[in-house]
């Protein structure tokens, strides 16, 4: 059964930073494209970053770009989120996501509606 694992959250102080890992089992993420996104209670979900199979094209959300930065280790079948110079308005449940075809644009993946298959989710939390 394929499923996505998300790790690495937590509380940190304003400024500091964050790796969050997102583990694949059941498929090669090789193959896929994929995807970082955020909820923060009582807001909708916020697309964060998106890379592609190859690594070669990035996707980052207005709010975070600059900020973070996604990578991938098919040697791993996972994917990273690094968060530097954390903000407050950062706090949420971070997601990975995975889409199975390839999308008819790269701006695509900047929508959740884009994404098959999600994570569990894993918290961050700046404090001021």
């Amino acid at each position: 059964q394929e499923q996505l694992v998300e790790s690495g959250g937590g509380l940190v102080q304003g400024g500091g930073s964050l790796r969050l890992s997102c583990a694949a089992s059941g498929r090669t993420i090789s193959s896929y494209a994929m995807g970082w996104f955020r909820q923060a209670p009582g807001k909708e979900r916020e697309f964060v970053a998106a890379l592609s199979r190859d690594g070669a094209n990035t996707l980052y959300g207005k709010s975070v770009k600059g900020r973070f930065t996604m990578s991938r280790d098919h040697t791993k079948n996972t994917v990273y989120l690094q968060l530097n110079s954390l903000k407050p308005e950062d706090t949420a449940e971070y997601y990975c996501a995975l889409r199975w075809a390839p999308a008819p644009s790269f701006a695509t993946y900047g929508s959740s509606d884009s994404y098959d298959l999600w994570g569990q989710g894993t918290q961050v939390t700046v404090s001021t």
